[in-house]
């Protein structure tokens, strides 16, 4: 069986220390909907995190 991962929104935002709570916070809350979210810290610019929005 083959899963199929759709990018819903991208954005860039400043990162801070407890950004990561609030992404497993709405990974926790919204799995049933087929949500999943993602944060990674930007490769250019080390201040900033890329959040993304995936379907499931």
């Amino acid at each position: 069986m083959e899963s199929k991962i759709e990018v819903l929104s991208t954005v860039k935002i400043q990162h801070g220390p407890d950004l990561y709570k609030i992404v497993d916070a709405l990974n926790r809350t919204l799995k049933e909907k087929d949500l999943m979210f993602g944060l990674a810290l930007d490769q250019e610019d080390k201040n900033k995190a890329i959040f993304t929005i995936y379907r499931t």
